[in-house]
């Protein structure tokens, strides 16, 4: 989930992010963009843990950007089916399947986009913090394991109602918060919602199109007004990293989550809360 303006301290920082920097950040983003367990959280640890300065939310819109073509590659058959049914619905045509799950991903939109217009220096400057992703990461945690454990159904992404949608689209603005995870509230919502752990899984990730592509619009259109220069060569590895890791994790973590479920991310998130909680409470 991108927030907040872009600081800039990787694409002009007075002392440049090196490779090593670049593709291990492009690796982190693209294998936890999909998974319930934030990426803008571990975009902003893994800089803590490792010595390295913040690469800054400049960064983190060109990591987005790969995790946006792997999404829309991957589901490109049925963003095809879509579009084409939704502009059907525009000129009065049937209400088909495809066209409501294209409304539904429209509407599910505009929370967390107005949230992010309004809260997004705050949570910049003033949330991205070891401790409120700690936080972030045991409460939703919790709440991911029980909507799981619990109140999953057998609903998909083409059968949940208008009311369904709403909820789960203001659950997706809570993602704005470091440490939630948009993946992981949205899944957790629609679990709640009695959506099944593919369906759940599905309609985040087409979610997560319209967000990732408003949000790094919004954060290249300041890069661009910016006059320092642009390291472009290491932008494009970067994507490209980053979109194939994310590619591998959607695919994997559909076969996965039929057979065994959302609790091991469940755990993973409460023992990575709980070190962070250890190490930085109170400093």
């Amino acid at each position: 989930m991108i927030t907040g303006p872009a600081e800039g301290r990787f694409l002009y920082n007075a002392r440049p992010m090196d490779w090593v920097q670049a593709i291990v950040l492009a690796v982190v983003q693209g294998l936890t963009e999909f998974l319930p367990i934030s990426s803008a959280g571990h975009l902003v640890l893994v800089p803590v843990f490792l010595g390295w300065e913040d690469q800054g939310l400049a960064f983190d819109v060109a990591l987005h950007l790969g995790s946006l073509i792997a999404v829309v590659w991957y589901f490109r058959h049925e963003l095809a089916r879509m579009i084409t049914e939704w502009l059907r619905s525009l000129r009065g045509g049937p209400l088909s399947a495809d066209a409501r799950l294209a409304w539904a991903v429209g509407l599910g939109t505009i929370p967390v986009g107005v949230a992010g217009l309004v809260f997004q220096d705050v949570i910049a400057l003033q949330m991205r913090s070891p401790v409120v992703i700690g936080v972030a990461l045991i409460g939703f945690g919790l709440l991911l394991g029980l909507a799981d454990w619990r109140w999953r159904g057998e609903k998909s992404e083409y059968t949940i109602g208008w009311r369904e949608v709403t909820v789960i689209a203001f659950a997706q603005a809570l993602a704005l918060i470091p440490g939630t995870s948009r993946s992981g509230i949205t899944m957790t919502a629609a679990l709640f919602m009695g959506m099944s752990r593919e369906g759940a899984s599905r309609f985040s990730f087409l979610l997560s199109i319209p967000v990732i592509a408003l949000a790094g619009g919004l954060e290249t259109t300041k890069l661009a007004g910016s006059p320092e220069p642009v390291n472009w060569v290491m932008v494009v590895v970067a994507t490209v990293v980053s979109g194939i890791a994310a590619w591998l994790c959607i695919h994997y973590f559909l076969v996965f989550i039929r057979r065994i479920g959302m609790q091991p991310f469940v755990v993973y998130r409460l023992v990575l809360g709980a070190i962070l909680l250890s190490v930085f409470w109170g400093s």
